[in-house]
């Protein structure tokens, strides 16, 4: 007798088998699928709110930029207080860079320039760049929050997204 590989199979009994062949093969689709569902997608992401320091290690009218690389933010102290900008530029999501003599960020992919409030100079950027959330945590640092952005006129300049502070 001849395995069951090498029999002839008449044609019922090939569609009969491809038949029975979808049927499982979508049961087992729709079990695996079942069974996807029961472990949650969870993205491990780093937190968006950060510690920088207590608010006297900041100069007024200096822009730091030792948090850029770390958690992508400038920290900006000025008369009034403190306030963290969000080093992401508003055309394409590049990283600008500040130069000091000229008083700016510049965003080396398209060109846009920002002054240190963040409002557009010039370039292809259609917004002013994002304030951070900054508030003093309870042992006195500086806390940065991310996660709660701030662009528009007026509202950035209060709230959250601007820490007044007088050195004493």
């Amino acid at each position: 007798m001849e395995p069951w590989w090498q029999q002839p199979v008449s044609r019922r009994q090939f569609i009969l088998r491809v038949g029975w062949g979808l049927v499982y093969g979508s049961l087992l689709s729709w079990a695996m699928a079942t069974l996807r569902y029961m472990f949650p997608n969870v993205l491990y992401e780093p937190s968006a709110v950060f510690k920088a320091g207590l608010p006297g290690e900041y100069e007024v009218g200096t822009v730091t930029t030792k948090w850029v690389r770390e958690q992508r933010t400038w920290i900006i102290r000025n008369s009034q207080g403190i306030y963290a900008l969000w080093a992401r530029c508003t055309h394409l999501g590049c990283t600008p860079n500040w130069f000091d003599t000229e008083r700016r960020f510049k965003c080396p992919c398209h060109g846009s320039n920002f002054n240190i409030d963040g409002d557009v100079i010039a370039g292809p950027a259609p917004k002013p760049l994002f304030r951070a959330a900054v508030s003093l945590a309870e042992d006195g640092q500086l806390q940065i929050d991310k996660a709660q952005l701030e662009n528009r006129p007026g509202k950035r300049e209060g709230g959250t997204f601007f820490l007044p502070y007088k050195s004493a």
